[in-house]
């Protein structure tokens, strides 16, 4: 049946178990008293609705609360058994593969190195290498935690790089600065680990998931709109302007910064990542006289580099918390000056990233921006207050005045969180039905779209 407004019944039906599995999953344990004004429907429908989802075993009761003169009411939250996600992270250093459960709860974990030790830094992509990682690492996950398969809404992956889709390989994967021209990577994965054929790929940028993560779950979360950053060995960004949307990732990393700069990884010059990523920096500290640890790799380097421009007081910790991982006792450290070529990396470094986020504040008014990334974290507060200030100085006035910048909360797993993110946001927005029982009349209106494209 075909409602005035070319709705059907379905849609109507899907859209409201939407609405109740996001307002149980957000907000929840509530009662169904509490889920009509929420969710804007009536007593009747969330009742219906609500013993569906009983009944399929995605809800269940919470306990109850006591209510002004009547029977206590009973509380009712997602189930957290229901389902279960894989995200994936394929970052600059390893490959890191989390199973969490419906809520998002992490079930087991597993990180496989990539080689950093070669004169190519295009050799730890090695596609073949990486999807070897993600089988293996999959299958663990799985066994770790003695979840079957079938129980998968699907497996979120972050790249590097611009993702495409065909019809006939589906996610493919542009990385120019990690060597990937046009790699089949969701075709690759489905001819390489060993899942049903109904399990679904997501694969997307990795500053997207991070975006995705930091605005359903961290800093971003009350943003209407936000630009979330992440500050690896390069830099990339992601774009939202719907807090429950997916956002989209735009390569900020390659705005041209200096006509005729430094050579950037991805081929051209004056890229802002040749100024700004962590591996420049620590280019540009080596250039300037700086000594990284022998052997050292980017992140125990950008350590050092922080030791030497920021000593820590004898007796306090020092503000980069991966730094601290490395063993020492920064209590028993004698106080040295600070090395003034350290500081003046850093310093040249932070007037570029506030140049960038200048940009970002002219081209998108956001209400926050936001950094992650294992660089992100490492620099810290201190570091961004002075980015900040460079932004303002630089951008226009009014959208600089209406902008928060600060920290992404959700810490170096927060790229597999919103690569997790990808299935059970589509999971959502089909009611709370894999793609695979849905009939063609069931599926979202977002699906016919993609399907037309993909048949074209």
């Amino acid at each position: 049946m075909t409602m005035r407004n070319g709705r059907t019944v379905r849609d109507l039906r899907r859209e409201n178990r939407t609405a109740v599995l996001q307002r149980l999953y957000f907000d929840g344990p509530l009662s169904r008293f509490s889920l009509g004004p929420a969710t804007g429907l009536s007593s009747g429908s969330v009742s219906n609705v609500v013993a569906e989802l009983v009944a399929e075993g995605l809800v269940e009761e919470a306990g109850s609360v006591d209510s002004a003169g009547g029977r206590p009411r009973t509380l009712l939250r997602v189930s957290p058994d229901s389902g279960c996600m894989i995200g994936v992270d394929v970052g600059e250093t390893r490959i890191r593969i989390e199973l969490f459960d419906l809520t998002l709860t992490e079930l087991a974990r597993t990180e496989r190195p990539l080689a950093v030790d070669s004169a190519d830094p295009h050799d730890r992509y090695e596609v073949g290498v990486v999807v070897g990682h993600l089988r293996e690492g999959i299958a663990e996950v799985l066994r770790t935690a003695d979840v079957p398969a079938e129980r998968l809404l699907g497996v979120g992956v972050g790249v590097p790089g611009i993702v495409a889709r065909t019809p006939e390989d589906g996610a493919v994967v542009h990385g120019q600065t990690i060597g990937w021209d046009a790699v089949p990577l969701e075709r690759l994965l489905r001819e390489s680990v060993d899942l049903p054929a109904s399990v679904p790929y997501w694969i997307d940028n990795g500053a997207k998931t991070l975006g995705q993560a930091e605005m359903w779950f961290g800093a971003g979360r009350g943003a209407r709109s936000a630009v979330v950053v992440l500050f690896g060995s390069g830099v990339g960004a992601c774009v939202v302007d719907d807090p429950m949307g997916p956002g989209r990732a735009i390569e900020w990393g390659h705005l041209t910064v200096r006509v005729r700069g430094r050579r950037c990884r991805c081929g051209a010059q004056g890229c802002l990542e040749a100024y700004a990523g962590a591996e420049a920096l620590l280019e540009r500290w080596r250039e300037a006289g700086g000594v990284p640890p022998a052997g050292a790799d980017e992140e125990t380097a950008l350590t050092a580099l922080l030791a030497a421009a920021y000593p820590a007081e004898p007796g306090t910790e020092p503000e980069a918390g991966p730094g601290t991982e490395q063993g020492a006792d920064p209590g028993t450290a004698p106080r040295t000056e600070p090395d003034a070529t350290a500081l003046g990396v850093l310093a040249e470094t932070a007037e570029y990233l506030g140049a960038g986020f200048a940009d970002l504040i002219n081209l998108f008014q956001p209400e926050r921006i936001l950094v992650g990334g294992w660089a992100g974290l490492q620099l810290g507060t201190r570091f961004l207050e002075t980015v900040s200030g460079y932004a303002k100085q630089y951008a226009l006035s009014y959208p600089a005045a209406r902008v928060d910048i600060g920290m992404g909360t959700l810490g170096p797993d927060a790229v597999t969180v919103g690569a997790a993110i990808l299935p059970l946001a589509d999971f959502f927005a089909r009611g709370g039905r894999r793609a695979e029982t849905e009939t063609v009349e069931e599926q979202p209106a977002w699906a016919s779209t993609v399907r037309d494209r993909e048949a074209h």
